[in-house]
């Protein structure tokens, strides 16, 4: 009897054994290592189906998932059972649009932090906040929000066919937690394009400037106005004769007048008008 026929009192018969499926690297313990992976399978186990959760933790360890494949908001794999034929699994979460992404991506382009650590191959504990503030929910509350199916008659969700697909998901989260990012609708190096280029445009124009009103970014664009230097004082007007008042008097008359009261009329004489001296007769 199929192992999937779970409803009925006979043993379940054992799964096909096969070679070289997806086998978790996990074979004992907890499966999931990180937090997000953690955060991401608590939504499972809060069901409380420890049974059926368990079996598809032995079909994860065994290697029964043949093959497994993450797009945009959908993960599909085959799982091997106790048929000849493997069953077909679906996975799906809600993708973020391009608009709530481009959102997200604001919020988290000021946290330098945050970028180091997905560098590093952290996801950032605070992360779920960052979504928070923009009204979106990062990891999925409850089962309601997954899509879950499965080509085996086991009406109820999860199957242990799903649940097996889950384990592995948690576990390449582990490893690469962009996967998970990926799984919601933005790849890796579009989400660092985008973050660098935001870090990038906010380092350019600093923050200060961006609140200040552009009339008065107008008023300076021309910059500081220069004050004129003030205009040379006019030069003092000089008596051609003056010289004669720096010298002593020579102690000579000439018909009754001092000497240098003669030398007057010859000094006043070299500087003549300009213009008079420009003129010529016909």
């Amino acid at each position: 009897m199929p192992d999937d026929e779970w409803w009925r009192d006979d043993p379940p018969s054992p799964a096909i054994r096969v070679e070289g499926g997806v086998r978790a690297r996990s074979q004992r313990g907890e499966i999931a290592r990180t937090w997000w992976s953690r955060r991401f399978l608590s939504v499972l186990e809060s069901l409380g189906l420890a049974g059926r959760l368990d079996r598809g933790r032995r079909y994860a360890r065994q290697g029964q998932v043949l093959s497994m494949s993450l797009s945009t908001s959908i993960v599909v794999a085959q799982v091997q059972g106790s048929r000849p034929q493997a069953y077909r699994v679906r996975i799906g979460v809600r993708a973020f649009s391009p608009e709530q992404w481009a959102e997200v991506e604001k919020a988290l382009a000021g946290q330098a932090l945050f970028l180091a650590k997905l560098l590093a191959g952290e996801m950032p504990e605070d992360i779920e906040a960052v979504f928070a503030q923009v009204g979106l929910a990062l990891f999925p509350n409850d089962v309601r929000d997954l899509s879950m199916d499965c080509s085996c008659p086991d009406w109820q969700v999860p199957c242990k066919h799903l649940a097996a697909t889950t384990y592995l998901l948690a576990e390449s989260f582990d490893a690469d937690p962009f996967e998970f990012l990926a799984w919601r609708g933005r790849r890796r190096d579009e989400l660092l394009d985008n973050l660098r280029g935001l870090r990038d445009r906010t380092a350019a124009t600093p923050h200060e400037e961006l609140e200040r009103p552009l009339s008065a970014l107008v008023d300076e664009f021309w910059g500081t106005p220069a004050t004129a230097p003030p205009p040379p004082a006019p030069a003092l007007a000089t008596a051609p004769d003056a010289v004669l008042d720096q010298v002593d008097a020579l102690p000579v008359t000439v018909r009754g007048k001092p000497f240098v009261e003669w030398l007057r009329p010859a000094y006043r004489a070299m500087r003549a008008d300009p213009e008079v001296e420009g003129t010529t007769d016909g």
